[in-house]
């Protein structure tokens, strides 16, 4: 302050001071331009260009990310597809195998039986025999007049009866014919029901094979897509990955709530088990932490139960054989039925433990202790006390199918988050770095209105000096052409 002070040429005059300063610093900082424009011009390309290629190096690491993030989900979504390709064709392989494996059989013996009844029907429709020679005789005889004799009367009526014998007897023997037909026809009835149910069934399994290969057919379009890495497949296997991102969360924090209902259902009767007022790390008391490590285990059961069975595929079980494979189910579901057992005891210690503590208050209260009534409205907390020790653990073992897909699609969605955000830092570093350049630019310009001065006699000389140049190279051009052009004429 003393320094500036001493600069101060009248001090009783502060304006006029600064102003005969400024008068006298003009000169300096106009001879000192170029090189406070270098050392702003420095100053500033120092802080723009890293930010530039911080910004640079950002993008690139960026679309590295996205390209990684790219083929990840490209080779998840091809593992899912050919897996969904594999079991449409074992079912397609089963349904051939369990109800078309015969079919050519069948379609022969159909095909013989359906020959068959057509001759039977045939039969069964056949007109009756003509008559025979004999009718002729017949006829001719019944052309004879009738007379008094009794000897002709004697024979046409033995003819007459014996015709009628003979025509009663083809008549029956060709009903009995015709009997035994509808009988064969009649027979071949249930038959025909199982034939035409078979012929149903077929052609239900021909639909359902039709509709597998047009899901195969869908599922093998979609391996091509992805085969050929479209921006079309990444979008929608990234939308898919991200419903399926929401719903897994939507069922873990669903699960997490039925861990928490487990946890105050078994914290109580696990402090009178390892001690209420023990503490294992800092304030967390020990039957927080034993009810924890249950629920947990039960967790990790059901994990691996869900695994044995093939419904999630978090571990690498696929080197052990089938045996193994249904050991580890019998194991994992033996510990998880135990531990619901357990659960199931704790609740019911848990309702004895309250009857107790309220017991207890009242006899320190003073006051005469009520035995508890033993009625149905008293049974129903514990009943479901009970029900809900034995029921949860085994619904803590499904959270292991949500918790697979949250890891597989969480790779995709933080993968895509993770890429906007190094973006989003990339832009703001390069936005900052023009706003360096910019700003360097700004103080360029405010020193030059400080010494503004200057600057106007400068271009104003400049002006001057570049008018009398161009004019005596006007009039030279001028003369030279005159000249040449009376010597052209």
């Amino acid at each position: 302050m003393e320094s500036l002070g001493a600069l101060i040429l009248w001090p009783d005059n502060l304006l006029l001071s600064l102003l005969v300063l400024l008068v006298i610093a003009i000169p300096i900082l106009y001879g000192a331009r170029p090189a406070m424009h270098s050392l702003l011009q420095a100053l500033f390309r120092g802080i723009s260009n890293p930010l530039r290629l911080a910004s640079r190096w950002l993008f690139k690491t960026a679309e590295v990310l996205r390209e990684r993030n790219k083929m990840v989900l490209l080779s998840r979504g091809r593992e899912e597809i050919s897996q969904g390709i594999v079991k449409e064709f074992e079912r397609v392989t089963a349904l051939v195998e369990r109800d078309l494996h015969g079919y050519p059989a069948l379609q022969r013996k159909l095909t013989d039986e359906i020959t068959r009844i057509e001759e039977e029907f045939q039969k069964c429709g056949e007109v009756p025999p003509p008559p025979p020679e004999w009718a002729k005789a017949v006829a001719a005889i019944a052309k004879i007049k009738p007379s008094s004799d009794g000897l002709v009367e004697k024979i046409l009526e033995d003819i007459s009866d014996s015709i009628n014998d003979i025509y009663q007897k083809v008549i029956a023997e060709y009903r009995e014919s015709a009997k035994q037909r509808h009988n064969i026809l009649k027979s071949f009835m249930p038959f025909w029901r199982s034939v035409d149910q078979t012929l149903k069934r077929v052609d239900k399994n021909l639909t359902g094979m039709q509709q597998s290969a047009a899901r195969i057919d869908e599922q093998v379009e979609k391996y091509r897509q992805i085969h050929a890495k479209s921006d079309q497949v990444e979008h929608t296997l990234t939308s898919s990955a991200t419903i399926l991102f929401v719903i897994s969360v939507i069922a873990i924090m669903i699960a997490a709530g039925g861990a928490f209902v487990n946890f105050w259902l078994i914290e109580r009767p696990m402090a009178a088990m390892v001690g209420g007022s023990e503490y294992i790390v800092g304030d967390i008391q020990a039957s927080y932490l034993a009810a924890m490590v249950i629920i947990f285990f039960e967790t990790l059961m059901g994990l691996f139960l869900m695994e044995s069975l093939g419904y999630t595929h978090l571990f690498p079980l696929n080197s052990i054989n089938n045996r193994m494979r249904r050991w580890l189910v019998w194991i994992s579901f033996s510990i998880l039925l135990i531990l619901a057992g357990v659960e199931v005891a704790l609740a019911v210690m848990r309702d004895l433990i309250i009857s107790a503590d309220i017991a207890l208050k009242q006899e320190l209260a003073g006051g005469a202790v009520t035995a508890a009534a033993s009625s149905w409205a008293l049974d129903i907390p514990k009943a479901a006390q009970m029900i809900l020790g034995f029921i949860l653990p085994f619904a803590l073992a499904f959270v292991a199918i949500p918790l697979e897909y949250l890891i597989h699609s969480g790779r995709t969605v933080f993968g895509a988050l993770l890429v906007l955000g190094i973006r989003g830092l990339a832009f703001a570093m390069r936005f900052l770095s023009s706003l360096a350049r910019q700003v360097g630019k700004g103080f360029e310009h405010l020193y030059d209105a400080v010494i503004f001065l200057p600057l106007i006699i400068e271009r104003a000389v400049l002006n001057n000096r570049g008018t009398r140049q161009t004019k005596p190279a006007s009039g030279g051009t001028a003369a030279f052409s005159a000249k040449h052009g009376e010597h052209v004429l």
